[in-house]
């Protein structure tokens, strides 16, 4: 059983709350899209009305990126999209932080500093190992209780993630619960279940391919992007020189995984049966027949949202993961968009977070059950895995 705010007795209480905002960075160095902060507003917004003295926990980047810096700027934001007073520390464990926890006071929020500026966490641990570590060790004193909502980073056992709650009661935030409540039992969800799987993370996608329709969770596959690329490569369509390469650079070792399951699942894998590419500056649609081409494939064709969309009609379930083309483009926004809008005449659908939600906020598209904060954890809930910060909380 995983605790949630409706257990935690929340007043006066020194709550360290892990929240995913790892967003966008402008080339000033500032935060340039709110998206992932709006998301946790409710958790921290509830604690605060409580009473809670908040303790907000984040990371941002990765070492080395353009985009790793601190949270000052994120502290900013949240001081403007919640309605108690917001505060900010350059430091996340040390004396200095703890001082300023523990002279918060009640009903206000104390956002840390960028939990990766320290090397452990960057480093995945067993949950008693990460208990040990200096973030954890240094902190969880001045702390009464743990919540977790960052669902986004859910699937990483860093010591944020799964440390906290070996010293600490922990619950799952807002996001948390209601990712669990929607992604939890994938195998229960009204069938035929359809897997819309796409994007640039090619290694990934087949990777889910293989689970799902090993498991049996899948009932259909549609593949599309340098996903479909790949499973038409390895059934022996010459894609032309430059998607060859992309699928060569993307797919690797995966080939022969995509080529197992094509001969063991040939009924239940769809793959594109046209393809867009730029020509003279316009969207050309071309037959997977009359390949190869020397243009890229941008996108799928009409030919193929309407194949898939027969599919989709009669679903009981619709998993959306990655994009069909480069959506970013207008005139490759079509396949996307007309897969996303077919699915939404299944049953169920739910939408596999990063990109795949980035490609909903573009595109301005709505009419679905479940939109995931979630990349890569919300792949592995979608292949029924489970992730190191739910066991950590259980």
């Amino acid at each position: 059983m995983i605790r949630t705010l409706d257990d935690l007795d929340a007043q006066g209480a020194a709550v360290g709350v892990r929240v995913d905002i790892n967003s966008p960075i402008g080339a000033d160095g500032t935060l340039d899209d709110d998206s992932r902060l709006r998301a946790h507003r409710e958790t921290l917004a509830e604690l605060a009305d409580r009473g809670a003295r908040v303790v907000v926990l984040a990371h941002q980047g990765r070492p080395g990126g353009d985009d790793f810096t601190t949270l000052e700027s994120h502290a900013a934001r949240l001081g403007d999209l919640l309605p108690a007073s917001v505060e900010y520390v350059d430091a996340t464990f040390s004396a200095a932080a703890r001082e300023r926890v523990e002279g918060l006071d009640d009903g206000t929020v104390l956002v840390l500093e960028n939990t990766r500026f320290y090397s452990e966490e960057v480093l995945q641990f067993p949950p008693e190992d990460a208990a040990e570590t200096h973030l954890v060790r240094g902190l969880a004193p001045v702390l009464d209780a743990y919540v977790n909502d960052a669902f986004a980073a859910a699937h990483r056992a860093q010591p944020s993630i799964v440390g906290f709650p070996v010293r600490l009661s922990g619950y799952a935030g807002r996001v948390m619960e209601r990712e669990l409540d929607a992604l939890g039992n994938i195998g229960e969800t009204p069938t035929p279940r359809v897997y819309c799987l796409g994007g640039a993370k090619v290694d990934d996608s087949i990777e889910v391919a293989a689970s799902v329709l090993d498991s049996g969770l899948a009932d259909a596959v549609l593949t599309s992007g340098v996903v479909g690329n790949s499973f038409l490569h390895v059934s022996g369509v010459d894609l032309g020189a430059e998607s060859t390469r992309v699928v060569n650079d993307r797919a690797g070792d995966r080939l022969a995984q995509a080529e197992r399951l094509l001969s063991e699942y040939g009924d239940r894998l769809h793959l594109p049966v046209d393809v867009a590419v730029e020509r003279d500056g316009e969207r050309v649609e071309v037959a997977v027949a009359d390949l190869p081409v020397e243009e890229p494939a941008m996108d799928i064709g009409s030919a193929t949202v309407d194949a898939y969309a027969d599919v989709l009609e009669d679903a009981g379930t619709a998993i959306l993961n990655g994009p069909a083309g480069v959506f970013e483009d207008d005139r490759f926004a079509a396949g996307t968009d007309g897969l996303f809008a077919a699915a939404t005449a299944a049953e169920y659908t739910i939408v596999g977070g990063g990109d795949t939600a980035a490609a909903i906020r573009h595109l301005d598209l709505e009419g679905f059950d479940h939109v995931s904060t979630g990349g890569g954890a919300a792949l592995a809930m979608l292949t029924g895995e489970s992730l190191p910060a739910v066991e950590a909380l259980r």
